[in-house]
């Protein structure tokens, strides 16, 4: 299985399993973190993610009120994994860092309120406005 990493090579993640959802988010803060107009997101089972490399951590409070567990590299400041206190079996990582056009195709789209109007997405994929469920 493929695995993930920063720009520069230094922190790496490995999985032993693979995602169980690969979605997008067009909220404010994956924009903010990004860079682009929305993030692509494969979560893990915490227990199936071997982490090895340094990090640096930035909390910062989602729109649930929780707080998100920000990991990047020291060295080239990717973003690479995070972890949610709403969610703490899972591990977020961004689908950009595996360098993997043939990546699973997301199934899930969030956050559409702030969807920027000239994005169009796959009509097959679930569309939410907000949180699922929320």
């Amino acid at each position: 299985m493929t695995g993930a990493q920063c720009a520069c090579g230094a922190l790496r993640l490995t999985f032993s399993e693979s995602p169980q959802l690969t979605a997008l988010c067009h909220c404010l803060a994956c924009q903010r973190r990004t860079g682009a107009p929305f993030s692509a997101n494969a979560f893990y089972a915490s227990d199936c993610v071997d982490i090895s490399g340094p990090s640096t951590e930035f909390v910062r409070t989602a729109e649930s009120g929780r707080s998100v567990h920000m990991h990047f590299c020291p060295t080239c400041g990717s973003t690479v994994f995070w972890r949610a206190d709403a969610a703490p079996s899972l591990i977020g990582v961004a689908v950009g860092a595996f360098a993997d056009p043939a990546f699973a195709s997301p199934s899930l789209s969030v956050f559409e309120q702030t969807k920027h109007g000239w994005v169009t997405l796959d009509e097959t994929m679930e569309h939410v406005q907000g949180l699922p469920g929320g």
